[in-house]
């Protein structure tokens, strides 16, 4: 029996990191509950208060295949490498410098939207086709693979 996944990050500025993750992942932002023109509307008629409206957001895809991606507020800050993190298929059918040419590509689209370049990691055949290491706003590693 297979299982339905979800992705949480922990994080400070969850509606700034979900727009960020939507721009890498090509995903869009949950919609709101039906009736509810914006997620502001839908907290508000819920009591929500303005100080806890930024608690959580939500991404999803819009060809509905990907897992939710879910963001929530914590109080204590990022403060060691990730022991689990995204790989962005960025290149999945290329090889050689065409590939690395391509991560570049994107690499440099995410720099532009707020990502930090860590490092990049060389094609080394048979198994290790290059990727590029960055990390997103609030320093969550990612791989552009």
């Amino acid at each position: 029996m297979s299982r339905e996944v979800q992705v949480t990050f922990d994080c400070a500025d969850p509606a700034a990191l979900a727009t960020f993750w939507a721009e890498v992942l090509g995903y869009q932002v949950q919609a709101p509950p039906p009736g509810f023109d914006t997620w502001d509307a839908a907290l508000e008629s819920m009591g929500v208060p303005q100080e806890h409206r930024n608690d959580a957001s939500a991404l999803v895809d819009p060809e509905g295949s990907g897992p939710r991606i879910f963001f929530q507020r914590v109080p204590e800050g990022k403060d060691a490498k990730n022991r689990v993190h995204l790989d962005v298929r960025a290149a999945p059918d290329l090889t050689g410098e065409e590939r690395m040419v391509a991560l570049e590509a994107v690499c440099a689209r995410l720099v532009a939207v707020g990502a930090t370049r860590i490092g990049r990691h060389e094609p080394e055949p048979p198994l290790n086709a290059g990727h590029i290491v960055l990390a997103d706003p609030e320093g969550n590693e990612f791989c552009l693979d």
